[in-house]
């Protein structure tokens, strides 16, 4: 499938009366393929932003663009309907008729198009998904991964020019929701459409985008390359978002080239930082926790910086991960897999040492 490549430009506000007031400021996507996400806590717009592009809600103030199209402009009192956008649509609950079988599910936005297309097109979309043998199954006989390739399978066979999906893995439980996980992004990859994809989980963003916009309810906060952004966030209130799980205020100490040695809390840290600015004094520092690395006893030779003599706080498992809280002159998180876990075998009190490199630490200036 090939479409034109416009941007895709939406400023505006949408108003709840006695509810939220829902603000996007300069949102421009690139529309040259590729998955972009919209990411941000619950109550941060994210489905009103999406719901307005597809034309389901209308702005009150403000305008979004397509190119050359004016889909809305308050102003200007233009409102373009849903149909003559050329959208995908797939709603958070996929919106399925539960009395309608797969094939007249996928069929259901073909209705102007001709039958021997049509037909076509339903054959097309139910092999690329791998939905043969499930023509005439009701949908509400579908597992939750089947009924998001149909929902995903009607969006596609209208063609649209934008494919615009809303928490498409949140109804799914975990095993479910990683297997699709990848199952999407390899799915999305084959089409050439161009998708916005809404969701608040980290990993679901990391899994499946290119390039992520990171909402607080007041705006966009930060945009860019989806690794760079959940790394280095811009500001203290996008470190926030995407859940940066070490944030500390500090002091730089020293500046030497493109490292900055900063005072936190009771330790030193060094952070690799070139585009850092020599008369900042007063910062954050940012440290994942997948980047945390622990051991017991004396580090063996490493490249890491940063060795962070501290005592267990605390140890949580979360499925086949372990959460460590570690106090080392800071309060410091690391996340460790199952198997390091037992082979550390780590409880509260137990002395450990912590490594962190320095590009791994990342510094957001205080005003």
């Amino acid at each position: 499938m090939t479409h034109e490549n416009p941007e895709l430009i939406a400023s505006f506000t949408r108003r709840f009366p006695g509810g939220p007031t829902v603000r996007v400021e300069d949102l421009r996507v690139s529309l040259r393929g590729g998955v972009s996400i919209l990411f941000g806590p619950s109550g941060s717009g994210k489905s009103t932003l999406l719901r307005c592009l597809a034309g389901l809600d209308r702005p009150d103030e403000g305008s979004i663009r397509f190119g050359a199209e004016v889909w809305s402009d308050a102003a200007q009192r233009v409102w373009m309907p849903p149909q003559r956008r050329h959208v995908g649509f797939v709603p958070q609950d996929y919106a399925l008729f539960p009395h309608l079988s797969v094939e007249r599910n996928i069929a259901y936005g073909l209705a102007r198009v001709k039958a021997g297309e049509a037909k076509s097109r339903v054959a097309e979309a139910i092999q690329w998904l791998g939905l043969g043998g499930l023509e005439r199954r009701y949908a509400s006989a579908l597992s939750g991964g089947q009924q998001q390739r149909v929902a995903l399978a009607r969006a596609v066979v209208t063609r649209p020019r934008v494919l615009l999906l809303d928490e498409p893995l949140s109804a799914l439980d975990t095993p479910s929701r990683l297997r699709l996980r990848a199952e999407l992004r390899q799915l999305l990859r084959q089409t050439s459409i161009p998708t916005l994809l809404v969701t608040h989980d980290r990993a679901d963003a990391i899994g499946l985008g290119d390039v992520v916009y990171i909402l607080d309810g007041s705006g966009i906060v930060q945009r860019g390359a989806v690794e760079q952004v959940f790394s280095r966030p811009s500001s203290l209130a996008a470190a926030g978002i995407v859940a940066m799980e070490t944030v500390q205020r500090g002091r730089v100490r020293e500046v030497s080239g493109d490292l900055v040695t900063v005072s936190v809390g009771d330790a030193l840290l060094t952070a690799f930082d070139p585009e850092f600015l020599p008369e900042t004094s007063e910062v954050y520092a940012c440290i994942r926790a997948e980047d945390v690395v622990l051991m017991k006893g004396e580090a063996p030779s490493s490249s890491a910086r940063n060795r962070l003599m501290g005592r267990v706080v605390s140890v949580v498992k979360e499925g086949s991960l372990v959460r460590v809280g570690i106090d080392c002159g800071f309060p410091l998180t690391a996340l460790l897999t199952r198997q390091a876990g037992e082979e550390l075998a780590l409880k509260p009190d137990d002395a450990v040492l912590a490594l962190v490199k320095a590009p791994h630490i990342h510094l957001i200036a205080r005003a």
